[in-house]
């Protein structure tokens, strides 16, 4: 494992360096090098799950801090405004998805899981890419949270139902069981926030490493429980952030665990390069990558229209749709529990994963030249 790990970040640094060089998106690099080192390529680290359970700590985290900048009024404000952009937008690009799957083969229950992928837009991309300084595009920045935050949750009912065809539950139970629980949860976490959490904090906050600790504490404590009552450990996550996200330590918080977070997502993105099996990939490469490509062109075109019909600028849409146009993290989850779950072929996996990969390099690709980001290609956008 150290000599894996001693693998990943040297030649993390190396890709890195090279992507910077090109002003690209340090994600790409990382992707790149999964490839090249993986199992499918130079075949020096091989134990990829291993790296994949350790990675999806990062997004453990990456939720954790996002729920930590948005206070429960905002994003109830914010849900409000992009819930039909969101319900509109999924419709279309499930749609999209579903018509590219027909084609390329695929029976009707694998065409309608490849179209459930496409509905999603990465959350690490999205907001890994947004720019680092608080007062650029603030409303944008906002917009785009709230159409993630709706997308996780309809990600979650897909989960949730995935796993239900696959148990001896009905669906309906598992939806009521989504219902009930999780107020219980958002209400059991605000109880331990409010009597146990901010007592902690104020009787010790003068310790940093305390503060740091607990602070690891709750976001892993109130995952374990989401995952505990059927949820997953991002959702436990995200509100772990959100209930402490008015107290006054979630700044300190936030800017402590960002390390942490990106230690974790360099082996999340190593993880996706190093899961892409080349050899499977002979028959399904052109249409996997035209549905990539397809995405690319389609989701930034169809949220700038869907949030024009909101009252929205055109700017502002068009933005939002370039840094949401890719597929998701969530895209091949879900393809995941579905291949668990009997109802997909292996080869619907892979389908997804190369057709997410092209995203996932082509959006930050586009984003990158296009709008500030912490990698800027001109002086003129690292100033904005």
């Amino acid at each position: 494992m150290v000599y894996s790990l001693f693998l990943i970040f040297v030649g993390a640094a190396l890709f890195a360096t090279l992507a910077l060089l090109a002003r690209q998106s340090l994600i790409i690099g990382y992707i790149v090098l999964g490839i090249v080192l993986g199992p499918w390529g130079l075949k020096w680290v091989t134990d990829t799950q291993l790296i994949q359970d350790i990675s999806n700590i990062g997004i453990i985290f990456l939720l954790f801090l996002l729920g930590l900048n948005l206070s429960p009024r905002k994003l109830l404000e914010l849900l409000k405004q992009t819930t039909i952009v969101t319900l509109l937008t999924s419709a279309v690009f499930a749609s999209v998805g579903w018509a590219f799957a027909v084609l390329a083969g695929f029976n009707t229950i694998n065409a309608v899981v490849v179209g459930v992928s496409c509905m999603f837009s990465s959350t690490i991309i999205g907001l890994k890419l947004l720019p680092t300084t608080v007062l650029h595009h603030r409303h944008t920045g906002e917009v785009i949270v709230s159409v993630l935050l709706l997308q996780d949750l309809i990600a979650i009912v897909v989960l949730l139902s995935f796993q239900a065809l696959s148990s001896d539950q009905s669906a309906a139970l598992e939806l009521a069981k989504l219902i009930v629980l999780l107020p219980v949860l958002c209400g059991g976490a605000w109880v331990l926030k409010h009597f146990v959490l901010l007592k902690l904090f104020q009787k010790f906050d003068r310790i940093q490493e305390y503060v740091f600790l607990l602070a690891l504490a709750w976001c892993l404590g109130i995952a374990q429980l989401a995952h505990s009552i059927g949820f997953s450990y991002e959702t436990g996550a995200f509100i772990a952030g959100i209930t402490i996200a008015t107290s006054p330590i979630a700044l300190f918080i936030a800017e402590s665990l960002k390390p942490l977070r990106d230690f974790f997502l360099v082996l999340f993105f190593f993880a996706l390069g190093a899961g892409l099996n080349i050899n499977a990939l002979d028959q399904i490469w052109l249409p996997a990558m035209l549905l990539g490509g397809a995405m690319l062109v389609i989701k930034p075109i169809v949220f700038r229209f869907a949030l024009h019909h909101v009252s929205e600028t055109n700017k502002l849409g068009w933005e939002t749709g370039f840094r949401l146009g890719q597929m998701s993290e969530f895209s091949l989850l879900i393809v995941f529990v579905a291949l668990q779950s009997a109802l997909i072929e292996p080869t619907t996996v892979y389908f997804v994963q190369l057709a997410t990969l092209v995203t996932f390099i082509g959006s930050s690709y586009s984003i990158v030249l296009r709008y500030p980001t912490p990698v800027a290609v001109s002086d003129r956008l690292r100033r904005d």
